[in-house]
């Protein structure tokens, strides 16, 4: 048997993260992504049956820059990813890293009671977590 400390998503998620709504532009999100310096944003739920999704920087790189589109006339929900894989904030951070490279994922959402709580990344995991 280990003694090794059991670490969990929410001892390195970010708590800190910022929702955009589907129907923003990419403009919008670009703007905002730059005022919070992040690689993502999450988009939020239009209503109680609906599931998140998430933005990130390298979706933009690919379906708006690669392909010479206008980032004022191309909207959030045209190039997002939804539904988004969620991780539970008592995951072990190793199973996480583990789910993260099974489903090619380099961040996703924390859910807690259909919530979410917070974001993180291999950066969080890798950073946070073997240096704690």
């Amino acid at each position: 048997m280990s003694d090794r400390e059991i670490i969990r998503v929410r001892d390195v998620m970010k708590n800190k993260f910022d929702m955009i709504d589907g129907m923003a532009t990419i403009k919008e999100a670009l703007s905002a992504m730059k005022h919070i310096e992040t690689k993502s944003l999450l988009v939020n739920k239009r209503n109680d049956n609906d599931e998140y999704g998430i933005l990130l920087i390298s979706d933009i790189a690919r379906h708006v820059l690669a392909k010479d589109r206008s980032p004022d006339r191309v909207n959030v929900y045209e190039i997002m990813s939804k539904p988004v894989v969620s991780i539970d904030p008592d995951m072990d951070i190793r199973y996480c890293a583990r789910m993260f490279d099974r489903f090619n994922l380099s961040r996703a959402p924390v859910l807690e009671n259909s919530e979410v709580i917070g974001i993180v990344s291999y950066t969080d995991m890798v950073l946070k977590g073997l240096f704690k």
